[in-house]
């Protein structure tokens, strides 16, 4: 019996200089998981072939000439967000890192990443992952900016986190943020005025996005990345 193939992870890159899309593409051939369906130098065509493509990763470069790689990013991702987007720089900087996040990138790296990590980079995108969790983690002063962003957010009562870091809305970081401050679901629905199969609705949703079968463990991942204020104690009542 012929045991069907698993799809290949559909790659577009994104970059204005021909030699490098060339090097990625030589870079990934060698993986047989992976797959470059398309080019694009400039952010126009990008978005074009995104929508007839539908890669799983796109790979950008931040420099683009007119529209630049994070507006270009910021796109894709309202478009199509099941995309994973690696953004590229030629080094890491703090506040494109921050940039990026704001756009929904789940990575961003500097050029002279090698091939085996870029190949490993791109296999865990695709699968969900957002490895500019740990960037942000190792870089305090990006953190504290994305918790003050996040604040702001959540005071002005956006519900919509789009223009600012995926896979978590600024309402759902203050639900975590009330769960850390020891809450039950009741307090937390009257404290922000919702009713509490809303409170539920969040909760699920933010397991999901954090991959914790807890609230608890929700709290420490939520700690751990910078998103909440430390130092609340828990409460057993879920």
């Amino acid at each position: 019996m012929t045991v069907p193939s698993t799809p290949k992870i559909k790659v577009l890159v994104i970059d204005d200089h021909p030699l490098f899309r060339q090097g990625i593409r030589w870079s990934l051939e060698n993986a047989p998981d992976i797959e470059v369906v398309g080019e694009a130098e400039n952010g126009q065509e990008a978005i074009k072939l995104t929508e007839r493509l539908f890669p799983d990763v796109v790979l950008v470069d931040i420099n683009l000439p007119g529209l630049n790689g994070l507006e270009v990013a910021r796109v894709i991702k309202r478009r199509e967000p099941r995309t994973g987007i690696i953004v590229l720089s030629v080094y890491e900087d703090d506040d494109q890192l921050f940039q990026a996040i704001k756009v929904g990138a789940a990575a961003f790296t500097a050029k002279d990443i090698s091939p085996d990590e870029l190949v490993q980079m791109i296999r865990e995108v695709a699968r969900g992952r957002y490895l500019i969790n740990d960037a942000v983690l190792a870089r305090p002063n990006v953190a504290t900016r994305v918790l003050h962003q996040f604040r702001e957010l959540a005071a002005t009562d956006e519900e919509d986190g789009a223009n600012l870091f995926a896979p978590l809305t600024s309402r759902e970081i203050e639900i975590l943020d009330c769960i850390a401050r020891g809450l039950s679901n009741k307090q937390i629905a009257s404290e922000l005025n919702i009713s509490g199969q809303t409170v539920k609705n969040h909760i699920t949703s933010i397991l999901a996005k954090l991959q914790v079968n807890d609230r608890t463990m929700a709290v420490i991942v939520a700690i751990k990345k910078g998103w909440i204020k430390m130092g609340y104690s828990q409460s057993p009542d879920g």
